[in-house]
């Protein structure tokens, strides 16, 4: 990966982006899609499309949601305690004993605190954690001080950010989604440098924003753009660690290369268009199978307006949703160079109806 688009993708990983607050991450998005694409625009949600030929009569959505989960202070006790709500799909057992940084004021550090385990009592020890039962301890001694540092509102994020491992891996608290953000925009710029998109086609690289809580912005964004077309990008779960059952969750491994959904929230054609873009270019890729709509951008893209010929495609993650998110930077970049292939495939007169 060249120095500048790695630069880029540890930049927006570790920017602070829960749900509803992904402003960081869009500054970064912008800054670094406006010097080669043609229009930079952020619409009232705040999601950011970066365009290469807005006036094309066929339009390409490529969607990669910048939102991460995060913590919601809604309470703050007399004893200084921030308490919390969490953004996003948490499993309580990892949030026990993290650090954070509070998005205050200024960004300040804190800790989960839970009542230590010696005194609990035997139920309570045999009991999976809850959430309300965990508080922030920012180390402020009265609601006073507290109050001076952070308000009812203010977002947390776990104190994780990008690490490189051996080999090509990489980890991280946010590759869900930053990663796909990272595709999205890296989708286009190989377009722009590289070449081969059809002068009457536009491609709209859209940073989307509240995926975590319902795939908000790629379905007020899809409707604005209302494109024929369109990718989503996404983590997907690599089941290639242990405990793992491959009959019932498929069998996908970190290092062999992004993922094709197939199933009924992808188009047949757009399937298509992609495995013969993997083919051309000589990209290995894994076949991801969803029996049903997916619980990302992709399901909303398709059920917008009249319809629209959706794809989906993934980075192989191991620990989603944990602050120690680990995936293949080769896979990343694969990813991009695949979605901009699927893009060079389609051309004004292509027919996206099943037959």
């Amino acid at each position: 990966m060249r120095q500048q688009s790695l630069d880029f993708l540890r930049r927006i990983a570790d920017a602070p982006s829960p749900s509803g607050y992904e402003q960081p991450a869009a500054r970064i998005y912008r800054a670094y899609t406006e010097p080669f694409a043609d229009r930079v625009t952020t619409d009232v949600h705040g999601s950011v499309s970066a365009v290469l030929n807005p006036g094309a009569s066929v339009r390409i959505m490529l969607a990669g949601h910048m939102d991460e989960l995060g913590f919601i202070v809604h309470h703050i006790d007399d004893q200084g305690q921030l308490h919390f709500r969490t953004i996003g799909g948490h499993d309580s057992a990892v949030a026990i004993g993290q650090r954070l940084w509070v998005y205050g004021r200024e960004r300040i550090a804190g800790v989960i605190g839970r009542t230590a385990i010696h005194l609990q009592n035997e139920e309570e020890r045999k009991k999976k954690p809850e959430i309300k039962d965990m508080w922030i301890d920012i180390g402020a001694a009265t609601r006073a001080e507290a109050e001076a540092a952070v308000s009812l509102g203010d977002v947390a994020t776990y104190q994780c950010e990008f690490q490189p491992l051996m080999n090509d891996r990489a980890t991280a608290r946010g590759f869900d989604n930053k990663m796909g953000t990272f595709v999205v925009a890296e989708a286009l710029r190989l377009l722009k440098e590289d070449g081969g998109l059809h002068p009457d086609v536009g491609v709209y690289a859209v940073a989307t924003v509240q995926e975590e809580i319902g795939l908000r912005g790629a379905r007020t964004a899809a409707y604005g753009i209302a494109a024929q077309t369109g990718l989503a990008v996404d983590v997907n779960h690599a089941t290639d660690y242990p405990g793992v059952n491959k009959v019932l969750h498929g069998h996908l491994e970190v290092g062999k290369g992004p993922s094709v959904s197939r199933g009924p929230n992808t188009n047949p054609v757009t399937f298509e268009l992609i495995t013969a873009a993997a083919r051309e270019a000589g990209i290995a890729y894994q076949v991801s199978v969803s029996a049903a709509g997916t619980g990302t951008d992709a399901n909303a893209m398709q059920l917008n307006r009249a319809g629209m010929a959706t794809g989906l495609l993934g980075v192989p993650l191991r620990y989603m949703h944990t602050p120690v998110e680990l995936l293949s930077l080769k896979d990343v970049e694969d990813c991009a160079r695949l979605m901009a292939g699927y893009c060079r495939q389609v051309k004004p007169d292509t027919d996206f109806t099943p037959r």
